[in-house]
C-alpha cells in the first residue's frame, strides 16, 4: 500500500459519459504519482455538512503529469456536488487508498460489472500477458471504447441493447482463453459467481469489494467483512475493505 497524502486537486475535466455517470481528471500533487490500479481516493464535499468523504476507485494513473481519472456515479448528494465542479476549480482528496490488485504475467480474464468497470482500466493498461476484457451492463455501456487498446473486449447487458443478451459469466462461456487468473470488480452476486467459476476451473481470483466507507482508512471498522483467517488488528475472522482490501483474493473472504 501506497504512502496516504491529503492535498487539494484542480479539476481538469469533469462530464457525464452516461445517465448519473461522470468522468473526471483531477491534477494531484503526489497522490497520482503513488496510485496503482484497484487503489482508491477519498473525496471530500465542500458542503460542511457533509462531513464524511466520498471514496471513489482510480480509473486511470497519469503519474507524469501527476493526473487521475475518476469515473463515478451520483448516488448522493456528495457525488452530485461532485458532478457540479468545473475545470479549474478544485476539491480536497486524499489517497491513495487501500491496497491494489496484483500485477501477474500470464492469461488474465478482466471482469468489471456497472461501476465496478472503472478500475478494470488502468489494470488493463498496466497488466502483461494475454488479457480478455468482459464488461457487464444494465443497459446503457461506457468505457468499452477506452478497454479497446488493452485487448479484446466482450460486452454483455441485461436488456441485450449491446452485445450478448445475459451477464458476465454467458460472455466468458464464449472464449476459449485458458487464463490463469481473473481479477474482477462488480456487484456482490457478480463476484459469487466468479468466485465459484474460477473454483471450479483451477483459476486465481482477485475481487475488489464495494461497501459503505466511513473513514477510509481502517480506523472506524465501518465496512468490515468476513474472512477466513483471524484479523490481526480486531483479533476476529473480519478484514477492513478499505484497509486490507478493497482488493482481495477471493478465498481470502467471505461474500
Amino acid at each position: 500500500m501506497s504512502e496516504k497524502r491529503r492535498e487539494r486537486a484542480e479539476v481538469l475535466y469533469n462530464k457525464e459519459i452516461a445517465a448519473r455517470i461522470y468522468s473526471m481528471w483531477v491534477r494531484t500533487e503526489e497522490i497520482a504519482r503513488l496510485a496503482a490500479p484497484g487503489q482508491f481516493v477519498s473525496l471530500y464535499c465542500a458542503n460542511a455538512s457533509r462531513l464524511l468523504p466520498r471514496p471513489i476507485s482510480i480509473c486511470e494513473i497519469d503519474a507524469k503529469e501527476r493526473r487521475l481519472r475518476l469515473v463515478y456515479r451520483i448516488a448522493g448528494k456528495g457525488t452530485e456536488e461532485f458532478s457540479k465542479l468545473l475545470p479549474g476549480e478544485s476539491l480536497e482528496i486524499a489517497g491513495p487508498l487501500g491496497n491494489g490488485f496484483p500485477k501477474k504475467a500470464g492469461a488474465s480474464f478482466l471482469i468489471g460489472g456497472g461501476i465496478g468497470i472503472p478500475p478494470m482500466l488502468e489494470l488493463a493498461k498496466q497488466l502483461e500477458g494475454e488479457r480478455q476484457i468482459v464488461l457487464g451492463f444494465r443497459d446503457e455501456t461506457f468505457l468499452t471504447e477506452d478497454f479497446l487498446a488493452y485487448g479484446p473486449v466482450s460486452i454483455a447487458t441485461e436488456d441485450g441493447s449491446a452485445g450478448i443478451k445475459g451477464n458476465v459469466l454467458d460472455a466468458i462461456g464464449g472464449y476459449g482463453l485458458r487464463a490463469e487468473r481473473i481479477y474482477a470488480c462488480g456487484p456482490l452476486p457478480m463476484l459469487r459467481a466468479l468466485k465459484a467459476y474460477a473454483a471450479e476451473n483451477g483459476m486465481e481470483c482477485y475481487v475488489s469489494l464495494e461497501e459503505r466507507m466511513a473513514c477510509g482508512i481502517g480506523a472506524c471498522l465501518g465496512c468490515v467483512c468476513h474472512a477466513k483467517e483471524t484479523d490481526g488488528h480486531t483479533n476476529v475472522k473480519n478484514k477492513r475493505i478499505c484497509k486490507e482490501g478493497p482488493v482481495f483474493e477471493a478465498g481470502e473472504v467471505e461474500f
